[in-house]
């Protein structure tokens, strides 16, 4: 069999540093790289990142820098397609540069004659509706569009795409695997956490021992901490008043008081998601002094070993997006806090529903539901373990999809 090389320039929010967007690019390279195992189509990805060389470095793949028209270009030109995607690229929440940036590298790749597949996007919030025919434009000549959510796709056929034009699949990183060698675990900034090897592997098991690394040896002898559950806690600054921070340290206090509990707050975009855990982790006080844990990592940039930190983990929970994906592909209950509908979309996904949002967050509510599936977590799993597993084989859709066209085109 002849095997065909094929360039695909990748268009996304990478280099920035953010957990779950370089998630979204780490799982693309790896659904591309195993779907072109199985056929006669090799990949070459090029990658637009805002940090080219560190992108390179973590990857191992080119990258071009994104905001450099010429490089954006020559790469476009000589590439065989543009994937555009994951994650929340055509939005204007965070402002309005985001929809004309990534319809603009859309539209260049067009212009060129190449053909674009959208991956496993989640479009909107669109407010301003003078962006709507211009969305409408480009993706109405796109090769393949996928989106992650039902909402995004009724958006799309609003504009008038037809509803065989869009495929809805999961999100890409409920495909990520664990790194498959876990000596280098741990290499970037932890601290004062120390686990042994981790019982999840992809499949739904208990979660191991956390215990704090200068009293490993003494008290996993001892047997003193060696059975607390460990919950992750991934959130973000929304609120100007952190009054949805402050109803978290709250409902976390509120768990405490029930049971000894470990605390592991993962920031998933640096640093400012440092700087949100540690702002709840002072409103903790002494809940430490009653048996409980606490503990933090600051510098983690590697998708697959933020991966394996969530899997690690008993429950999770969350108001970053991909810190919910995360738990939910590792099997680890998610308790999703909303900012934002992306968040609702994805907890329907598994036939569930945030427990607050930032705005009116009920810190009794969330102590009473984290408690109740840390109870009840051998019932969630019996009841999504199916669900998930069929999940993270859908999310390798989009990738079957493009190596299929391009095997075509030979």
């Amino acid at each position: 069999m002849v095997t065909t090389s094929k360039k695909l320039v990748i268009s996304g929010y990478y280099g920035f540093r953010n957990s779950g967007d370089e998630a979204v690019l780490k799982s693309i390279l790896t659904a591309l790289e195993e779907e072109s195992q199985r056929s006669n189509v090799t990949i070459e990805p090029i990658v637009l990142s805002i940090d080219p060389e560190w992108t390179t470095s973590m990857y191992g793949v080119r990258a071009v820098h994104r905001m450099k028209l010429k490089e954006v270009r020559e790469a476009l030109k000589e590439s065989d397609g543009l994937i555009s995607g994951g994650g929340s690229l055509l939005q204007d929440a965070t402002g309005l540069k985001s929809i004309p940036y990534y319809l603009g590298v859309i539209k260049l790749a067009q212009w060129l004659k190449k053909p674009v597949f959208i991956y496993a996007q989640g479009i909107g919030p669109v407010n301003r509706k003078f962006f709507n025919p211009m969305i409408k434009s480009v993706f109405k000549s796109c090769t393949y569009v996928s989106v992650r959510d039902e909402q995004s796709a009724d958006y799309l056929r609003g504009l008038g795409l037809k509803w065989n034009q869009i495929h809805v699949v999961p999100d890409p990183v409920m495909g990520l695997p664990l790194p498959e060698n876990n000596s280098s675990f741990r290499e970037q900034g932890d601290t004062p956490f120390a686990v042994e090897q981790p019982a999840h592997k992809g499949t739904p098991m208990e979660a191991t021992e956390a215990v704090p690394a200068d009293q490993q040896e003494t008290e996993v002898s001892k047997g003193k901490h060696a059975n607390l559950p460990v919950i992750g806690v991934s959130v973000r600054f929304w609120e100007a008043d952190r009054k949805e921070l402050t109803a978290i340290a709250t409902g976390l206090k509120k768990i405490t008081a029930k049971k000894a509990v470990h605390f592991r707050f993962l920031p998933f975009h640096l640093p400012d998601d440092v700087q949100a855990s540690r702002f709840i982790m002072e409103m903790l006080g002494d809940v430490t002094s009653k048996g409980s844990e606490i503990s933090i990592t600051e510098d983690l940039t590697d998708p697959q070993q933020m991966l394996e930190e969530v899997s690690r983990c008993d429950l999770m929970i969350g108001m970053r997006l991909h810190s919910l994906i995360y738990a939910a592909s590792q099997y680890v209950p998610p308790v999703g806090i909303s900012y934002d509908p992306k968040i609702d979309q994805f907890m329907l996904r598994l036939e569930s529903e945030p427990v607050g949002n930032t705005r009116s967050l009920d810190a009794d509510k969330l102590a009473e539901q984290v408690t109740r599936l840390l109870d009840q977590r051998s019932q969630w799993l019996k009841q999504h373990e199916d669900q998930i597993t069929a999940l993270k084989q859908e999310a390798r859709e989009p990738a079957k999809q493009i190596i299929t066209y391009l095997g075509r085109k030979g």
